[in-house]
Order: structure tokens, then C-alpha cells, then sequence
């Protein structure tokens, strides 16, 4: 196989080729900086390259491998990092100009446990600014473009890291997903994307946007490949409170079982109004192969649903809010250099630094969170959410995944819906509810639309119950074959 074309495969493919010594992994590493070089112009995947990091932990790999030492599974498999996730000595900007000229001291926990399982981190890839929004045309740097449409998006805010693996600028991605951001773009993109289970994922090191919601997680190829990228970085955190103490299983163990069974609920409020036509269709297709497989499909009503947006927006707002407040121009960061006080340094930075959507959204969660407004509008969307709870634990009391679109269209043309955010905001309507309840969930792509574009189905399930989950998604893929190995980027 020539190099060119493994770049493109799996990280398994990847690995045997390797442990064969049919290629090293500097040469693997090299040949996807060649790919960069050659497609990302175009894309604008990625924010900053770390080559010489990379190269220097493929060479490690390469010593082990000619000393017959024991590899982790993803040893030498190049990987994209999302640029809200700490690198030590490297930029993390978040996508924004008011942290431009910020370089990391310190590591996330996902990123030591990279190092540690020697993946050569590829670059820092581009997002929507502060991980916010569903299109990556929020970024204060450049746009990121879809590989199989130039001219599509590739979703947010995780675009650069699908848009990395998609195009084969790396073979799998860490992402962060606060309503939808690492399952939209891996819809979008034809790809594998996991959201675990909140707390199941260490958030330090991760820029904040909403604490309650945030969660790192895989975007790979393969479900197989997110499997192994969940072994790689689950696991408690002393530094992060609200990490699980609890230790992870393998979640490669269950990939394989039939489904005989195993009950099924599509969500009656998301696969009946609202969807595309090709949407549609990958649902009953996802069904019928369900049903072929042994599943038994029930539907599941979860009558709440339709609030989950309100709640979304003043829960994930507010939060924001709070947590952006940090960046002010005083300790780190941009700052604006025509100030005459204080106050007017506070104003004119964050005017200057952070971009519309930042803004639009820091100024509603404020507004929720203000005086005489907090109990309307924060505490009422709190009270609601549980509630939301309570309707995915009464349907996984009868079923043991649920199934739904992951959006009711795919991906839309660039500077289509960026001056309506009502529009924008109501493509996360189906993904959404999984962080208000805090439980895991996937996109698998199972097949193309009328223009050739991916159209991805969603998995969730019941908290910490990832390798069922997995299983499910590993089985509809099996089936399907969704061809992984495309597109060729159009570089015209």
C-alpha cells in the first residue's frame, strides 16, 4: 500500500503497517505534514503546526518498535488536536484574537496521556472561537472549509479537527463537545464522533465555555479507532473535580457482540418532523439494518424535548458568561493598546478581542444570570433540565440505546445561515439534550445525500455505558460500510 493511501485508513491499518515495518512512523508523520502541505491552504483545518514535537515523538516510536519493545495500540498514529486543549510551550488560542499571543505552561491531562501513549500531536486545529458555534465560520483566523464540499462547512465548533481526519491531515482528532460539537462536524465530515459521559473525560486543561456541559472526546475514522482514543484519555482526574472516580472498562471489549436483544428506541420527536429527505432516509436505513441485525426498535417519546433549546442557550450562555469573564487584558492575552483607564482597558479588549458570537452569547448569559432575571430565566432552564433527565432515564428504563438524526440536514453552504443565529442555533437540536443530561453519545455516518455529502445517524446512551454504546454503533458500521477512505480533497 502506498503511503499516500495509508494515511487515509484506519489507525489498526496504520498500526500493522507499522509493527510490519512496512513503514516508520516518522515517514507515516512526514507523509501527513506532506498532506497538510498540500490540502490545507484550502481547508484551514488547522491553526498551528507542532512538527518538530511530532517528529520527535515518532522517532521514540520508531526506537521502540526496532527494540521489540511493547506499544500503546495508538503509538505513532498522527493526531489533531483541537486548539482549546492545552500543549505545553505551544499557542492555545481558542480560535481568538484575545488569546492571539497566548502560549500554553502547562498540559491537559488528555494531552500528557497523549505524550505518554507516544501520538505524534500533528498541530493545534482551528474552531469556532471558544468553541462556539455550529459551522466553524466563527473562527477569529480563517474559515474552515468541509474536505468533500470546499465550499460546505464542516460543522462546529470541532470543524478543523473532522476536517483534519477527513481530508487525511491526521488519522484521528480530539475535539470538545458542549451541545453537539464534536458529533455535528463528524456528521458533517463522514466521520466517527464521540461525546462521553460528562466527568468521564478530564476537563482540565480544556478552555472553558460552559463547565456543566463540556466534555473532550474522539473523532476518528473508525468506531473502533474512538474506542481506542477513549482508552487513551478516560479515566479519574485529581485536578478536575468534576471528574468520576471511577475506572474506565476497555472499551474495545464488547465492539464485536451481537445485537440480539438489544432494544433500540428512535426518538419519536426527532425522527418524524423537520428532516431533510436524505435524513430520513439514513434513519430507516439505520433501523432496517438494526432490525436485520436481531435489535428489537421501540419507539420512545421524550415530550420534553422541544424546551431543550431554551434551556441549551441560558444554561450554556450563562455559563460562558462567568467563565469568559477571566479574559480581560490584565494577566494574559490580548490587549487593547489605546486605553485611557482601567475600566476603558476592560472595555476597548474585549470589544477588540472577542469576536460577534462570542459577544451575542456572553451578553444573553449575563442577562439571564442578572438581577431579578436569575430566578426566570438561569434557575427555571436548571429546574427544566432535570427534568430533561428524567425523560432519557424513563426511555433507558425500556431501551438500551436511542437513535435519532444527529441533525435534520447535513451540511449547509459557507455564509448560508451566519447572519440568522436562530437558524444556526436550531442545527444542534438533536444533539443538544445529551449534554443537558450529561450522557454519551455518537455520530455514525451511514450514508451519502443527493449532493454526495455525508449523512451521519446519532447513538446515545444511559450514563457511563459507553461500551454498549460502542458496540451498537461498531455494528451498524459493520453493516453499512460507509467508505471512509473518501473524499479526494478538490483542490481547484
Amino acid at each position: 500500500m502506498e503511503i499516500s493511501e495509508l494515511i487515509t485508513k484506519s489507525s489498526s491499518e496504520q498500526r500493522k503497517a507499522l509493527l510490519n515495518k512496512e513503514v516508520s512512523a516518522v515517514e507515516l508523520t512526514e507523509a501527513v505534514y506532506k498532506r497538510v502541505e498540500e490540502t490545507d491552504e484550502k481547508i484551514g483545518a488547522y491553526n498551528f503546526l507542532t512538527k518538530d514535537f511530532a517528529l520527535e515523538t515518532a522517532g521514540n516510536v520508531d526506537k521502540k518498535i526496532k527494540n521489540g519493545d511493547d506499544l500503546p495500540p495508538l503509538a505513532g498514529i498522527p493526531l489533531a488536536l483541537k486548539d482549546n486543549i492545552n500543549l505545553k510551550s505551544y499557542p492555545t488560542t481558542a480560535s481568538s484574537k484575545i488569546l492571539a499571543n497566548f502560549v500554553s505552561p502547562y498540559d491537559a491531562t488528555v494531552t500528557k496521556k497523549l505524550k505518554a501513549n507516544l501520538i505524534p500531536i500533528i498541530g493545534k486545529a482551528n474552531l469556532d472561537e471558544f468553541a462556539m458555534g455550529s459551522s466553524n465560520e466563527n473562527s477569529a483566523f480563517k474559515i474552515v472549509r468541509n474536505p468533500w464540499n470546499l465550499n460546505k462547512v464542516p460543522g462546529g465548533s470541532s470543524g478543523g479537527s473532522a476536517a483534519a481526519v477527513a481530508a487525511g491531515e491526521a488519522t484521528v482528532a480530539l475535539g470538545s463537545d458542549t451541545g453537539g460539537s464534536i458529533r455535528l462536524p463528524a456528521s458533517y465530515c463522514g466521520l466517527v464522533g464521540l461525546k462521553p459521559t460528562y466527568g468521564r473525560v478530564s476537563r482540565y486543561g480544556l478552555i472553558a465555555f460552559a463547565s456543566s456541559l463540556d466534555q473532550i472526546g474522539p473523532i476518528t475514522r473508525t468506531v473502533e479507532d474512538a474506542a481506542l482514543l477513549l482508552n487513551t484519555i478516560a479515566g479519574h482526574d485529581e485536578k478536575d473535580s468534576t471528574s468520576l472516580n471511577q475506572t474506565p472498562p476497555d472499551y474495545t471489549q464488547d465492539l464485536r457482540k451481537d445485537l440480539k436483544g438489544v432494544k433500540i428506541g428512535y426518538i419519536k420527536e426527532l425522527c418524524s418532523e423537520g428532516l431533510a429527505d436524505d435524513v430520513s432516509a439514513s434513519i430507516e436505513k439505520a433501523i432496517n439494518t438494526y432490525k436485520s441485525l436481531g435489535a428489537e426498535i421501540i419507539e420512545i417519546s421524550l415530550p420534553l424535548i422541544k424546551y431543550s433549546i431554551a434551556v441549551y442557550y441560558i444554561v450554556a450562555t450563562a455559563e460562558a458568561s462567568s467563565n469568559l469573564a477571566r479574559f480581560d487584558g490584565v494577566k494574559y492575552g490580548f490587549r487593547a493598546k489605546d486605553a485611557d483607564t482601567l475600566y476603558d482597558m476592560y472595555v476597548k479588549t474585549r470589544a477588540q478581542g472577542f469576536g460577534d458570537e462570542v459577544k451575542r452569547r456572553i451578553m444573553l448569559g449575563t442577562y439571564a444570570l442578572s438581577s431579578g432575571y436569575y430566578d426566570a430565566y438561569y434557575k427555571k432552564a436548571q429546574q427544566l433540565r432535570r427534568l430533561i433527565k428524567n425523560d432519557f432515564d424513563n426511555a433507558f428504563s425500556k431501551v438500551d440505546v436511542l437513535l435519532s438524526p444527529t441533525c435534520p440536514h447535513t451540511a449547509f453552504d459557507i455564509g448560508s445561515k451566519i447572519e440568522d443565529p436562530l437558524s444556526m442555533y436550531l442545527t444542534d437540536i438533536a444533539t443538544i439534550t445529551a449534554n443537558l443530561a450529561g450522557i454519551p453519545a455518537m455520530n455514525v455516518p451511514v450514508s451519502l445525500d443527493k449532493d454526495k455529502m455525508p449523512v451521519g445517524i446519532q447513538l446515545q446512551s444511559d450514563c457511563l455505558n459507553e461500551t454498549k454504546l460502542l458496540n451498537v454503533a461498531f455494528k451498524l458500521e459493520e453493516a453499512v460500510q460507509f467508505n471512509y477512505s473518501i473524499p479526494s480533497v478538490t483542490l481547484v
